[in-house]
């Protein structure tokens, strides 16, 4: 009976996410059908038949996967450099203080910016796994430092008492506090570092990207390729997203088991 239910619930979400996609396709539709230029606005189908050939090429999947590998490098430094830096400046006040003006400056700082001084410091290639790791590391520090902070006290002086030590304390109580702020920080910054990421090989033209794609089709006015390739950049968000998602879920059922 529940599991009856469960399966009524998800097939009700995937039809509710299916007519809001098919509403935008829609308005999509009669915006292309009002203009009437293709250069201009280009229909669905047009779009879907284009992303259909370019999945048939060889180039594609190098110029996809290189991407994702760019990104998701910078990604994975920025949690990790985060997330370093989370815990020290959360035990040493002296070490916020040295930190916490830079990462401001960070989250002030607009994206092209860095990417502008970036392509000065660094070669292209490079640039957007250097974009990625600085608009994640902000993010990724500010969710894991207010996460140990809001650690339950009650929780802390009982470790105290029964003498757990610093690993044990760490593993059955800070992990399992600071999970749900650990997920916050994975989903919203990939969501960051990928838009990021894309906007600096589109600026620094990085070669077998989907920026340079992006950036090609801006200067040759092919706008059906410019259509399809920004499709394929949402596409791929939405896929990152949902498996980080996944992750999370399964990391959040490990360490409650911990706890």
């Amino acid at each position: 009976m529940i599991s009856t239910i469960r399966n009524k619930t998800v097939y009700e979400k995937m039809l509710k996410k299916f007519l809001v996609a098919v509403f935008w396709i829609g308005v999509w539709q009669l915006i292309y059908l009002a203009v009437q230029q293709e250069i201009l606005v280009v229909s669905p189908a047009r779009v879907f038949q284009r992303l259909l050939e370019l999945s048939g090429e060889e180039h594609f999947w190098n110029t996809v996967f290189s991407s994702m590998l760019r990104i998701i490098s910078g990604f994975v430094l920025g949690m990790l450099f985060g997330t370093l830096l989370a815990v020290l400046t959360s035990i040493n006040k002296f070490i916020y203080e040295i930190f916490h003006p830079l990462i401001s400056i960070i989250k002030a700082t607009p994206v092209a910016s860095f990417i502008v001084l970036a392509l000065v410091w660094i070669k292209s290639p490079n640039v957007p796994i250097f974009t990625s790791f600085l608009m994640v590391t902000p993010i990724v520090w500010a969710n894991i430092f207010n996460g140990i902070k809001k650690t339950d006290s009650n929780l802390l002086n009982m470790a105290k008492l029964y003498r757990f030590g610093k690993l044990k304390t760490v593993k059955l109580i800070y992990i399992p506090s600071v999970m749900p702020y650990f997920t916050a920080a994975c989903t919203t910054g990939l969501g960051f570092s990928w838009k990021a990421g894309i906007a600096a090989e589109v600026l620094a033209n990085t070669p077998i990207s989907i920026g340079q794609n992006i950036y090609d089709s801006k200067i040759y006015i092919e706008t059906c390729d410019l259509f399809a390739w920004t499709a394929v950049v949402i596409l791929m968000s939405v896929i990152l997203e949902f498996l980080m998602v996944k992750l999370m879920k399964w990391l959040g059922r490990k360490y409650s088991v911990w706890g």
